[in-house]
């Protein structure tokens, strides 16, 4: 399978990319766009373990002299990378708009850019890196990074594309070389990639791409001991079977795996930006895994609130991402829709409070309506399970204690955010919520030098700056007895 297929004027390769070629399977998968099931879009090689293994075979075979070069002369194929990436900003975006369906907008003016800008950190991170350096006990000493060798990454459907280059950037700037594993249910924007890394020239095996359903190709890919680190986005089931894997070859695993966010609203806060930050949480279908999804709110407040809310949400529209006036998208998949639903429908049954919403949009497509549940209990599984649609729930809490309570009563532990006009609060709730990013009167402001992960489960390790290139590297400390050498 060799031939191209166009998606909306842009040309994409079905084949895997491996050592610097593209290489086809016999088996393949259909590609479907959320914004008309109905339609193909056309079909991708269907990776297996074999895959698996000449992919890692070509990134071991290139790992020693990608390793042996210097941090500049990587930074250098990784801004070409980015200039490339800035190019053909308007193809990725309007794949990745039709193959997973995210505002085209969005993409075009934040994601997409934000895909070279990760590239471009990391190169210069690398680049600036300042070796710790120190006298003790009559040696010289310092600690210097060491690349790690083939690394696996494996990235979830949602914003695949700016996720991938949030990964494999850091791994590449650290002197690994990569085999990434995109989601089967948006392939695209990754094909599209592995034709920017052979323009940009990377040696052959340094960036492989493995395309293919997980349990076929992810699992060779994860368990083969020349795999040196391994790093992955997605649900915490999947990651217990990596993780597992990941031991049995004593791979260091980073783990990035959702949240169930609480969005605070204390009474002394400014309500009318709490209430719209909040039906904002509705945006991209509710499929982001930093999305506060638990509203809390003071109970002096709930009234007030509310009004805003709905006033708020009324004004989102449903319909094509690629129309700008769009502002809530279809889900990724109908197996997915049918998920989400399953959750709603069990909160009925269980007497959870159906606010607003609570069913499919129009029959036929992958619209469901923002919905916001009033569970009867902190217990209703819909405050308890990451959702990962448009589905919302609304607690009361009577203070400050209160609140802390119920932001730390579930097993995940990402982000939290919190809205309030005092200084001390602010500080008293950022210490006090169990995630690993506390946002006060804002929302998804991304510093990228900064760490991100969770606690819980919401993963383990954390991506980011210095952190991710201290994972992608072994840490060696050189000494150097005193006056022994000239």
């Amino acid at each position: 399978m060799s031939n191209r297929f166009i998606v909306e004027g842009v040309s994409i390769s079905p084949d895997h990319l491996i050592g610097g070629k593209r290489v086809p399977s016999k088996e393949t998968f259909a590609v479907h766009s959320p914004l008309n099931w109905s339609v193909e879009l056309g079909r991708i090689a269907r990776g297996d373990g074999e895959t698996a293994q000449q992919a890692v075979a070509a990134a071991e075979q290139a790992f020693p002299a990608w390793a042996a070069l210097s941090s500049a002369e990587r930074a250098t194929y990784l801004h070409r990378l980015a200039d490339l990436i800035e190019e053909r900003k308007e193809d990725l975006a309007i794949v990745e708009c039709m193959d997973m369906a995210m505002l085209h907008e969005s993409l075009r003016l934040r994601l997409i850019p934000r895909g070279a800008l990760n590239f471009r950190n990391y190169a210069d991170l690398a680049v600036d890196y300042k070796e710790r350096v120190w006298s003790s006990k009559g040696t010289a000493n310092r600690v210097v990074r060491m690349p790690a060798g083939p690394t696996v990454i494996i990235t979830p459907w949602n914003a695949p594309f700016m996720l991938s280059t949030w990964k494999c950037a850091p791994a590449l700037a650290a002197g690994n070389t990569v085999i990434l594993k995109p989601a089967e249910w948006s392939p695209l924007s990754a094909a599209l990639l592995g034709d920017l890394i052979v323009e940009a020239g990377f040696p052959a095996g340094v960036f492989n791409i493995v395309q293919g359903i997980g349990e076929e190709v992810g699992a060779g890919l994860v368990s083969d001991p020349r795999v040196r680190r391994i790093s992955f986005t997605g649900s915490p089931e999947t990651a217990v079977h990596i993780g597992v894997a990941a031991a049995k070859n004593i791979v260091p695993f980073t783990a990035e795996l959702g949240g169930k966010g609480p969005l605070i609203v204390f009474e002394d806060a400014d309500i009318d930006a709490a209430a719209k930050k909040a039906a904002g949480q509705f945006d991209d279908s509710g499929q982001v895994c930093l999305a506060g999804t638990r509203i809390l709110v003071q109970a002096s407040i709930r009234d007030k609130f509310l009004e805003l809310f709905h006033h708020y949400a009324d004004q989102h529209v449903m319909g094509d991402s690629r129309d700008e006036s769009t502002t809530i998208s279809p889900m990724i998949h109908p197996v997915h829709m049918a998920r989400v639903a399953g959750f709603v429908e069990r909160a009925r049954k269980n007497g959870d409070t159906i606010v607003r919403g609570g069913k499919v949009f129009k029959e036929g497509g992958l619209w469901y309506e923002p919905t916001l549940i009033e569970p009867k209990s902190n217990a209703s599984e819909v405050v308890q399970s990451e959702i990962f649609g448009p589905v919302l729930t609304f607690q009361t809490f009577v203070d400050e204690a209160d609140a802390v309570r119920l932001a730390n009563s579930t097993k995940y532990g990402l982000s939290g955010i919190v809205y309030t006009s005092s200084a001390e609060r602010a500080e008293r709730m950022g210490l006090a919520i169990r995630a690993g990013t506390v946002w006060v009167n804002c929302f998804l402001v991304r510093d990228l030098t900064a760490p991100f992960g969770g606690v819980g489960t919401s993963g383990i390790g954390r991506e980011g700056g210095d952190y991710a290139l201290d994972f992608h590297s072994e840490l060696k400390t050189i000494q150097i007895l005193d006056g022994s050498v000239a």
